[in-house]
């Protein structure tokens, strides 16, 4: 990956929207016109191949909302915005970590989805190291939000761990009861 587009990916990880064209400017390489041209192909990417109104029914329904996360070097801990009838409402970077563990509170995980007024969520990181296998850390995490969770009326679904090739579902692996 260039350099330009290494530091747009971080740009676009950073952010819950699109970056304003001024952020867009700060880039090294990116003048007016071609942040104008970066913020509409995004723009038209998000309304085109978004993940609003897709339909979660199975852990395989999810990763490809989440798969283009696995290449990052440092991981990404995401929260999947669910409503009732399991459509995305929205896909979120709740934390960035370092090369083998994020923190991850639940206030965090949740503050979003209330907002969207979600049903459900679907929360996922990646490993950079491709090792699939949950970490005792990974499994208390998922204990902790799905508890959080039931206090607070939003089911967790799953919990994947995953990298550019493959995934590691809780529910599929029966360790999310």
């Amino acid at each position: 990956m260039t350099a330009l587009a290494a530091e747009l990916a971080d740009t676009l990880d950073s952010r819950s929207g699109i970056p304003d064209i001024r952020d867009l400017q700060r880039l090294s390489g990116l003048g007016g016109a071609k942040a104008c041209a970066v913020a509409a192909m995004i723009e038209y990417g998000r309304r085109r191949w978004g993940p609003c109104g897709t339909r979660v029914r199975t852990p395989a329904d999810a990763y490809p909302l989440i798969r283009h996360y696995a290449d990052r070097r440092q991981e990404r801990f995401i929260c999947v915005s669910l409503n009732g009838a399991h459509e995305t409402l929205a896909v979120r970077i709740v934390t960035v970590g370092l090369v083998n563990r994020t923190i991850v509170h639940p206030r965090e995980v949740f503050a979003d989805p209330l907002v969207d007024r979600a049903s459900s969520v679907i929360v996922a990181h990646n490993h950079p190291s491709g090792k699939l296998e949950p970490s005792c850390e990974d499994e208390e995490i998922t204990y902790r939000l799905k508890s959080t969770g039931q206090l607070l009326g939003i089911e967790l679904i799953d919990h994947l761990i995953f990298s550019d090739s493959a995934y590691f579902s809780f529910l599929q692996a029966g360790k999310l009861k």
